[in-house]
Formats: C-alpha cells, sequence, structure tokens
C-alpha cells in the first residue's frame, strides 16, 4: 500500500512538473473543487468561480461547504441550469455582488423568478465574448457550444414544490487571460465535430475535460477529443466520481490518450495548479 501511494505521489507531482514546465510558472492559479467546480485567480487577482456547486457536493473538501472560505469572488460563471453546476452560484453571486455569466435564456429565467437581480444576470450567448472588468481589458470570456441539455429546478417559495424551467442552452467558456494564456471550461458535454473548429479557432492551453461518461464523455470518447481535436498543453479531468454513474477516472483517460503532447494533471479536489 505504501508503494502504491508513493507510486502515486510521484505520478501526480511529476505532471505537476510537466504542467508548469508546459506552460511556464506564473501566477494564475486554478482550484478544483470537484465535479466541474473551478476557483480561477487570474494574473490581475481576479477571482472566477466556475459551476460552484459546493455544499451538497459529496467531492468537495470540507472547508469549502461554508462559501465565506471561497474568500472573494469577483465573477461566476454557470455552464447550464443542472443542479450539480449551478447550485450556489446564485448565493454566492448575492454575497458578492457578483455577476454571473451563464446561458441567456437561463439568466433571463432567473431574472424573471427573481433569484437574481437583471444586474447580477447578464445576457449572453454561445460566441458572445464579455470584457467582464474594465480595469483588467485583456480578460475575455467567450461562450462555446456544448452538447449537452439544460433545465433549471426552482422551489416554488408559495407552493412549497419544485417546478422546471427553461435553462437555455449549455455552453462551454474560453476564458482569456491578461497573459493570453486561454483555458476551455468543456462543462458537461458529449462529443461533438465543431470541437475541432474550437481547438483550431481559440487555441485553448489548458482544458477542463469531463471524463465520467453517462451524462458526459467517458474518458475514451474525451481522449479522443483531446488527442485528435483541441490538443492543449495541459489537460485536468473533471466531471467524475460523484456518483454511480460518472464511472470514469483519471486513469482510464490517461490509458486512452496515450503518448501525446498534452501534460494530464490529475487534482484531487481542493488541490490547484498554479501556471
Amino acid at each position: 500500500m505504501h508503494t502504491l501511494l508513493r507510486r502515486l505521489s510521484a505520478t501526480l507531482c511529476g505532471s505537476l512538473l510537466l504542467a508548469a514546465s508546459a506552460l511556464a510558472q506564473g501566477n494564475t492559479e486554478l482550484q478544483w473543487l470537484g465535479q466541474a467546480a473551478f476557483r480561477l485567480t487570474t494574473p490581475s487577482g481576479k477571482v472566477i468561480v466556475i459551476d460552484p456547486w459546493l455544499r451538497l457536493n459529496p467531492k468537495t473538501p470540507a472547508e469549502f461547504k461554508n462559501l465565506d472560505k471561497l474568500g472573494k469572488v469577483d465573477l461566476i460563471l454557470v455552464t447550464h441550469g443542472h443542479f450539480d453546476h449551478i447550485a450556489d452560484a446564485p448565493a454566492l453571486a448575492l454575497m458578492h455582488k457578483a455577476r454571473v455569466y451563464a446561458p441567456g435564456d437561463l439568466n433571463q429565467t432567473l431574472n424573471v423568478l427573481g433569484v437574481l437581480p437583471p444586474e447580477l444576470a447578464p445576457r449572453m450567448n454561445k460566441s458572445g465574448t464579455v470584457t467582464p472588468f474594465a480595469d483588467v481589458p485583456g480578460l475575455k470570456i467567450t461562450a462555446v457550444k456544448a452538447e449537452h441539455s439544460s433545465v433549471y429546478v426552482w422551489k416554488n417559495p408559495a407552493t412549497g414544490k419544485d417546478e422546471t424551467h427553461v435553462g437555455g442552452e449549455p455552453v462551454g467558456f474560453i476564458i482569456e487571460l491578461e497573459n493570453g494564456k486561454k483555458i476551455y471550461h468543456m462543462g458537461d458535454t458529449g462529443l461533438f465535430m465543431d470541437m475541432k473548429f474550437i481547438g483550431e479557432y481559440y487555441k485553448p492551453d489548458v482544458l477542463l475535460i469531463p471524463i465520467g461518461g453517462n451524462f458526459t464523455m467517458d474518458p475514451v470518447q474525451a481522449a479522443y477529443a483531446t488527442r485528435e481535436w483541441l490538443k492543449p498543453k495541459i489537460a485536468i479531468p473533471m466531471h467524475y466520481g460523484t456518483n454511480p454513474l460518472n464511472q470514469g477516472t483519471p486513469q482510464q483517460y490517461q490509458q486512452a490518450l496515450g503518448q501525446t503532447a498534452t501534460q494530464v494533471v490529475p487534482l484531487q479536489p481542493g488541490e490547484s495548479l498554479r501556471f
């Protein structure tokens, strides 16, 4: 057992070192909090939280189930309306007066239901690019296609019953940092041919890719998309291990990927990659 743990630790450390060398070390920090949730600190110190499902996420470290422990939050990105991606976004938005960028029709639903005021839920759509911070003009966010579904389930306070509302079409996000590096958070998605276009046009450096299967790509499909279409410098697997249907593992993904220029960094929830 101790030998196995040492090998796993050495593999992870090696991946982190290769990742740092692939992008050159810098002052960007990407922290995985389980499922599709990440806390991104950009070179200028802006904090962007993506798909925050934290309080009820079985993979989120206990300390981050208290939303106060996230520290400041400047912006929130939500890829679609499913609970395991949007659950804690409204609370964080209201707590920090931080805007939520999500599929436009999903934000319309949040506005109409009174979940968030319009100023905290601006609308955008696929291929739309926003520059969310006037003091950081180089930081840009673009919504791109994802092959999935999206509804928003809301508990009506008048009846106490759940209602299903329009969630818009799911998206992924290309996050272009101030230093020009690009992170592609794919959200929940299956394979689609436009991934090739996204790889060629946006040229992401860091890929946050779902591998769990059943609801998203499985490890073999994710490896194909990585190797043939997206070709990032670094890939971080996500959206696995939170329920019995998300059975894909980083080891299966790495095995299916084989020898490529992409460095796979299988973070544990709570761990960070700095680049």
